[in-house]
């Protein structure tokens, strides 16, 4: 049962500015950086995607800013945003038990009936629950880019507790049924490899840019199973990327790729970032 409770912001002032003029202009910066940065890219398509990184900022604030400046003032009815749980394991998948988020920016409304919808679909691996939410930041930091780059929208936030492969792609397939013919927007949540020298950092991140490109969450299922490459959110996005071809998308574009070490110049120990759109492409002619 949804509560009337707000899920306060944990870490405005520390992954991000917590001031509200700050921030806009912040994440406006970021986007009027995007073309410098990859040219004046066009989706020639549909976008029912992204996948961006939810780190501090400073660090890949503007690898994220790179994807949601290609929504920038799209129309969605809702988001629904998939992030995994660092601080906390539950064996479950959780949607926040309450009617709201809240950023510096303002409050952004839980679409209650349509979380509703994907915990019945769940048939109990989905419940409401503060589980994975309470001091998460994986879904926060996504939300001032949403608010900057949408207009009025509502969202879902779904945290995996667990990522092993047959809840990925439940999940997958609960969010492909449930979110057939909606207005709505796919986040997938995820870093890359953490804290391994530069060059062995992009090897591994190079696995996840291929099997993404590819459009392949089979084969990104099994590299990281496998342990051929890392991606603290790399359930969350086999799933999206799994309810996004339900949804029609048929081409997966990889935007930008980073790591700390290209921010901080310290290349010892680096954590890689990336931002990608999955998209239905539209027929020419």
């Amino acid at each position: 049962m949804i509560k009337e409770k707000v899920r306060q912001p944990a870490v405005a002032g520390l992954f991000y500015p917590d001031v509200p003029s700050i921030l806009n202009a912040e994440i406006e910066k970021m986007f009027e950086r995007v073309g410098d940065i990859i040219g004046n890219k066009k989706i020639n398509g549909e976008i029912r995607a992204i996948i961006a990184p939810h780190a501090g900022y400073m660090y890949s604030g503007q690898t994220a800013a790179i994807a949601y400046s290609l929504v920038r003032g799209k129309d969605y009815d809702v988001v629904v945003v998939v992030s995994p749980s660092h601080r906390e394991y539950f064996d479950a998948i959780s949607i926040y038990d309450g009617k709201s988020y809240r950023t510096p920016l303002g409050e952004i409304e839980i679409d209650f009936n349509l979380a509703e919808e994907i915990v019945k679909a769940g048939n109990g691996l989905i419940e409401f629950s503060s589980y994975g939410h309470r001091a998460e930041h994986a879904i926060e930091v996504h939300l001032p880019f949403l608010q900057k780059a949408l207009n009025h929208f509502k969202f879902v936030p779904i945290v995996m507790g667990d990522q092993k492969s047959d809840y990925c792609f439940r999940l997958g397939e609960i969010l492909g049924e449930v979110l057939t013919g909606r207005n709505v927007l796919l986040v997938a949540s995820t870093d890359l490899s953490h804290y391994y020298p530069y060059d062995v950092a992009v090897k591994f991140d190079k696995i996840v840019i291929d099997d993404i490109e590819r459009f392949d969450e089979e084969k990104l299922m099994d590299d990281l199973e496998q342990r051929k490459c890392e991606a603290c959110g790399g359930g969350p996005t086999v799933a999206v990327m799994y309810a996004a071809k339900k949804l029609g998308a048929d081409k997966s574009e990889v935007l930008y790729y980073c790591n700390s070490g290209d921010v901080t110049g310290d290349k010892t120990a680096v954590v890689g970032y990336l931002s990608a759109v999955l998209f239905k492409q539209v027929e020419l002619g």
